[in-house]
C-alpha cells in the first residue's frame, strides 16, 4: 500500500495546537501521521479544517491519563503492522484553576499522569515498534517548555518546579498524595514538575537506548505558543491578554503554524540528529530565528535525579 511507503510518525494530542500544526508540517514533508488523540471526532474535524489530504493521516484513540488505555493503543498500533519512524510526545493538560487534584483510573494525580507517566510508558512500549522500521533515521521527540527552567526569564514565574527527592512517587503517588515531592497540591507546579520529568525522560532514554537502538532522542521548546488550546482551562481574561503580552511586551510569541514547522523539523530534518539535545529558538522571537542546543534546567540535567525518576516511574506504570 502506498501509505506504507511513506515514513510514519505518531503524534499525541494532534487534534489542536502544536500537535495539529506539526501534523500539517510533517504531511507537507511527505510523511504519514497517526494522530493519536483522546477525542477522534474532534481530531477528524481538525484534520479537515486544515485541509489534510485523505490518506495522509490516520486516527487512533489514546488517553495518556489512563495507563491501560496507553497499553491498548500500543497493542492496536502493533497489530496494524505499520512501521514506526518517529514519535512525538506532545499531548499535555494544564489545569491552573482547580483546587483539588483530579485522578487517573490508577489513582495518580492526572496532570503528572497525562503529561509524564503516560508518555513515559508509551515511549518504553514503543521501542519495540521502532525495530520494525528499516529506516536509518528514527526519532522520539518530547515537547518541552521554558517553564521547566528557572534559569530562563520565562521560567522564573512562581511556583517553580521542584521534584524534591520524588517522595510522592516513592510513596505510591495515590490519595492523599498528589505531588511528585509529596507536598501540598499546586496545579501550576504539577504541570511544571511534569515538564521537568519530560526532559529527564528524554535524557534517560538517550543514555539508556541511543547506542543500542540508534534512535535519536530529543526535546525542544518551539517558542511561546500563547494562543494554544493548552490554556483553555485558564481565566478567559488570561486567554485574551496572554498572547498580546507575548506579542508586544516579551516578544516571545510564536504562531501555532510556526511552532508546528519547528517541531516537524526536529522530528524529520537531518540537522536535528543530535541525540540527547534540547533545541530552542530562544525567548525573544525575530524573523528567521535559528535554533540552537540549549542547556536544560539544573534539575533536568541532574543524572542522579534522572535515574531515580526512571526507577520510580517504571514502578508506577508497571514496567518493573
Amino acid at each position: 500500500m502506498e501509505q506504507y511507503q511513506k515514513p510514519t510518525a505518531i503524534i499525541t494530542g494532534a487534534s489542536s495546537g502544536v500537535g495539529l500544526y506539526t501534523t500539517k508540517a510533517l504531511v507537507e514533508k511527505g510523511w504519514h501521521v497517526v494522530m493519536a488523540c483522546r477525542d477522534l471526532r474532534k481530531a477528524g474535524e481538525a484534520a479537515q479544517s486544515i485541509g489534510l489530504p485523505q490518506g495522509s493521516f490516520s486516527l487512533m484513540q489514546i488517553d495518556l491519563g489512563d495507563l491501560d488505555n496507553v497499553r491498548r493503543f500500543v497493542r492496536e498500533f502493533s497489530a496494524s503492522g505499520r512501521p514506526l519512524d518517529a514519535l512525538l510526545c506532545n499531548a499535555a493538560i494544564y489545569m491552573p484553576l482547580i483546587k483539588e487534584p483530579l485522578r487517573s483510573p490508577e489513582g495518580y494525580e492526572l496532570t503528572m499522569t497525562t503529561n509524564h507517566l503516560g508518555h513515559f510508558l508509551l515511549c518504553n512500549l514503543m521501542l519495540d515498534e521502532f525495530k520494525k522500521s528499516t529506516a536509518i533515521d528514527k526519532r522520539i521527540v518530547i515537547l518541552g517548555t521554558v517553564t521547566h527552567n528557572p534559569d530562563e526569564p520565562g521560567g522564573k514565574v512562581y511556583p517553580r518546579p521542584n521534584l524534591g527527592n520524588f517522595e510522592g512517587f516513592e510513596a505510591g503517588f495515590k490519595e492523599p498524595i498528589s505531588m511528585v515531592d509529596g507536598k501540598k497540591f499546586e496545579p501550576v507546579k504539577a504541570y511544571k514538575d511534569s515538564k521537568v520529568c519530560n526532559v529527564l525522560t528524554m535524557r534517560e532514554l538517550h543514555r539508556r537506548y541511543h547506542k543500542s537502538t540508534n534512535i535519536t532522542f530529543t526535546s525542544l521548546y518551539p517558542g511561546c505558543v500563547a494562543d494554544t488550546p493548552l490554556f483553555r482551562n485558564h481565566y478567559p481574561l488570561f486567554q485574551k491578554l496572554f498572547p498580546l503580552f507575548q506579542k508586544y511586551i516579551t516578544k516571545g510569541y510564536v504562531s501555532q503554524e510556526l511552532s508546528g514547522e519547528r517541531v516537524a523539523a526536529v522530528m524529520a530534518d537531518p540537522e536535528y540528529k543530535q541525540s540527547g539535545a534540547y533545541f530552542s529558538w530562544g525567548n525573544r522571537q525575530k524573523e528567521g530565528r535559528k535554533s540552537f542546543v540549549q542547556k536544560v534546567s539544573p534539575q533536568a540535567r541532574d543524572d542522579a535525579k534522572g535515574e531515580r525518576m526512571w526507577e520510580l516511574s517504571a514502578k508506577l506504570v508497571g514496567l518493573t
